[in-house]
């Protein structure tokens, strides 16, 4: 059974994308926590960060370089942004493949949590 991004990703459930390349999806978060939140989902499924290998080093590598082309397209590049990865029940992660938040244009308080 396919989960919520695959289904994103396979345009069975509708999405605002903001990017889309060979390797990833970048959709506009529907519960946003800033007033840019965008997720950067890879094509290629990958459970969580903690389950990545060596052979996802250069998906990992494109997603993070995404991001940095998103927050441009999206003009947060210049006041600043989070990228977060949550990586397991304690971490937040509630869907069983691994993306990116792209959070923006607003202050983010640190630590987060």
């Amino acid at each position: 059974m396919k989960n919520i991004f695959q289904r994103i990703i396979d345009r069975e459930i509708p999405s605002k994308f903001a990017h889309e390349d060979d390797l990833c999806v970048a959709i506009h978060d529907v519960n946003p926590q800033a007033p840019v939140h965008v997720l950067i989902i890879p094509k290629q499924p990958v459970p969580r960060l903690s389950a990545a290998t060596p052979a996802d080093q250069a998906l990992l590598g494109h997603l993070l370089l995404t991001a940095a082309t998103v927050a441009q397209k999206l003009g947060v590049d210049e006041t600043g942004y989070r990228i977060v990865i949550n990586s397991g029940r304690d971490a937040g992660e509630s869907v069983p493949h691994m993306h990116v938040h792209l959070l923006g244009r607003r202050q983010l308080g640190w630590p987060p949590g």
